[in-house]
């Protein structure tokens, strides 16, 4: 944590953590933060998805929801950076308060609900930025009240892919009730059966992720990765928050209702990350996402069977210079050990299994 992070904390942490993101993203937008770049290494660069990643550290979605401040993250020294979630009409989300700071537990638990300001917003936002380099993916969701939620994947897929490095469909978030009903097999089969013959349709081809609760079983884990398989998705981001409540939490929000991230998310996340590399076999690339707070973190997400690591919550513990110090970090470790991501990756995986 940088020292100018460490003096602001205490006065961030005395208002609303709502109130302290929309600060936030407005200093990006006003380029108050600064930052190095994409911090970069001989070891730390990969081509995936046809897509140049300087470093496997991403910002996950949830922080630009509405694509306002792509470029400012990706100064931060993160190697790609996913806006949204977005649903195709603007949404207001649950009511306030939805977010709580776990302080003792360096955790997050949110309600949001999917608060955004609709497809033609990001649209707007995307379309000012066509031209300039670096990985920018789309999250995209439901609105709460579709009569037809794979719909709504579909046009957003329609509307923001030609604008976007990546798509993510996300039916993880625990806070848009039924959404988690999508990772079922028959209407997950209908989802992504509908999204890719929007991509063949279209003629934007634009590699495709989907994002999965860590709350799932290892044989629904395997059933999702063989259907990601089958429908020709790119990757597979393992995960989005969790439902569940560890006996462990401290803090006084911790019977709050919502997704609980954070550290407490990390050991979790990582059992279904590696139920996932068991069942893809190769077969699938992985985006391990939940508890990154550190470049040793990192490192056992991608052993645990990640190409690629997104993290958010830590962000709020550990201020906006988090994702260069991981890179930085992560780096040093592997020239130290003399690995590469590639020979790094699901090497510990059966330490989760």
């Amino acid at each position: 944590m940088s020292l100018g992070y460490r003096l602001l904390r205490p006065a961030l942490f005395a208002l609303d953590p709502e109130r302290v993101h929309g600060l936030t993203i407005r200093a990006l937008k006003w380029g108050l933060a600064g930052g190095p770049g994409p911090i970069t290494a001989p070891r730390l660069a990969q081509r995936l998805f046809g897509l140049d990643f300087p470093n496997p550290v991403g910002l996950a979605a949830g922080f630009d929801k509405n694509a306002d401040v792509p470029d400012a993250v990706l100064r931060l020294g993160f190697g790609f950076a996913e806006c949204g979630t977005v649903t195709p009409l603007p949404q207001s989300g649950n009511p306030r308060p939805r977010i709580f700071r776990l302080t003792r537990d360096r955790a997050v638990i949110n309600r949001l609900g999917f608060n955004n300001r609709g497809h033609a917003a990001a649209l707007a936002r995307l379309e000012k930025r066509k031209g300039r380099s670096g990985t920018v993916g789309i999250n995209l969701g439901a609105n709460k009240d579709a009569a037809d939620r794979t719909a709504d994947y579909v046009a957003g897929y329609e509307r923001l892919a030609a604008l976007a490095s990546y798509v993510t469909i996300n039916i993880s978030s625990p806070n848009t009730p039924g959404l988690r009903g999508l990772q079922n097999p028959d209407e997950l089969a209908e989802l992504l059966g509908r999204v890719t013959e929007a991509r063949r349709t279209t003629g934007i081809a634009r590699p495709i992720f989907l994002k999965i609760a860590p709350d799932l079983y290892a044989e629904a884990i395997a059933a999702i990765v063989e259907a990601c398989i089958a429908h020709g998705l790119d990757a597979l981001i393992v995960s989005n928050t969790t439902i569940a409540r560890p006996e462990s939490l401290r803090s006084r929000h911790a019977k709050q209702t919502g997704g609980l991230s954070g550290a407490p998310l990390f050991a979790p996340s990582n059992r279904a990350l590696a139920a996932a590399f068991v069942a893809a076999r190769g077969r699938l690339p992985l985006i391990g996402a939940g508890g990154v707070a550190s470049a040793d973190d990192a490192y056992v997400k991608i052993a645990a069977g990640a190409r690629l690591v997104q993290l958010y919550s830590a962000m709020v513990y550990e201020g906006p210079d988090l994702a260069a110090r991981i890179a930085r970090g992560l780096n040093e470790r592997l020239v130290r050990e003399n690995l590469t991501l590639e020979t790094l990756c699901g090497r510990d995986a059966g330490h989760w299994t």
